[in-house]
């Protein structure tokens, strides 16, 4: 059992570099001065992540107007973002992590469990990431229908706060 770290509000976000849907490589410091919605889930087109993906797309607009980028992480491979990109029209990018690097990274590899079964996979965890590079606030077991709404009531709240000029 490898030790992940555990990430703290406040704490520089760990720097990341890992190839969307169309094989382009985003980095973290490429969105320098910018929010930047990280979140991470368990597989593409399975119903939760899909539900989570939907409501994002849904609330996009609002993304967009407060200037927040939105990254999805999940460990399927760029073929699959893409399938699952096209199928429900997802207007934001969605980052493939195979060797799970940064999914270890951000502390989101773990013990799960379903219908009895332990097993170790990704926990649908997301980080707000303020335009300093650092993490403004981790939303862990995130409910997937509440999610887009939780982070745009969320980001209004401390956008204000740090808005200083």
């Amino acid at each position: 059992m490898e030790k992940t770290t555990k990430l703290i509000v406040g704490s520089p976000a760990p720097e990341f570099s890992l190839p969307d849907e169309s094989g382009y490589t985003h980095t973290l410091k490429d969105q320098g001065g910018r929010w930047v919605l990280l979140y991470f889930y368990p597989k593409d087109d399975t119903p939760g992540c899909t539900k989570e993906a939907c409501m994002i797309r849904d609330s996009f607009p609002h993304f967009k107007k407060l200037n927040i980028t939105v990254f999805g992480v999940s460990a399927d491979s760029e073929k699959s973002h893409k399938k699952f990109k096209e199928k429900y029209d997802l207007p934001f990018t969605l980052l493939s992590d195979e060797n799970k690097d940064v999914i270890r990274t951000y502390g989101v590899w773990g013990e799960k469990s379903f219908m009895g079964k332990k097993f170790q996979g990704i926990l649908r965890t997301s980080f707000l990431i303020d335009p300093t590079g650092r993490i403004a606030k981790i939303y862990e077991k995130v409910k997937p229908a509440e999610h887009a709404d939780e982070v745009l009531h969320d980001i209004k709240i401390l956008a204000a706060k740090t808005h200083s000029h």
